[in-house]
């Protein structure tokens, strides 16, 4: 059975307007209470999590378009990654705000930046936790463009 050619294309934006865009994302890991406590207390072996992830979150939104095929490399104005321990819930908290002056959205860049942030928590305590579960990782919100502000009725955070 032959396979149709299937023919893959960046969309062109270089008819659209530039102006103000901003999207948020959201995401969660969940782990052993324990693993949370040394988190917090800054007992990992590999050093500050909350911190270092933080900083992967932001590289992980500037690198998107070069982990995406098709997304369109963008000059970022603003990334802001933010992980929050929540013990009632045993997990860490991300959320990602990315801002751009441009033709095309940064829902992939916010997107990207929650995914490396909780890939980062995952790298530094697998040692201690295997149970660690990324998970709830979506878009909350996006401004900009022509279809206008959309925002998620219900966080999964």
């Amino acid at each position: 059975m032959e396979h149709p050619v299937l023919e893959t294309q960046m969309i062109d934006v270089s008819d659209k307007p530039v102006t103000a865009r901003k999207a948020r994302a959201e995401g969660f890991i969940t782990m052993q209470p324990e693993t949370l406590r040394a988190i917090v207390q800054r007992e990992i072996k590999k050093g500050d999590v909350l911190l270092i992830a933080q900083l992967a979150g932001i590289q992980g939104a500037k690198k998107c378009a070069d982990l995406i095929p098709l997304c369109h490399p963008l000059p970022l104005s603003s990334v802001k990654v933010s992980l929050q321990p929540d013990t009632d819930r045993n997990a860490v908290l991300i959320t990602a705000e990315v801002k751009v002056q441009g033709q095309t959205g940064v829902e992939m860049e916010a997107l990207a930046a929650v995914s490396a942030a909780a890939l980062t928590v995952y790298d530094m305590c697998k040692a201690m936790d295997r149970s660690l579960c990324i998970s709830g990782i979506t878009l909350v919100a996006k401004e900009g463009g022509v279809n206008g502000p959309w925002t998620r009725e219900e966080s999964h955070v």
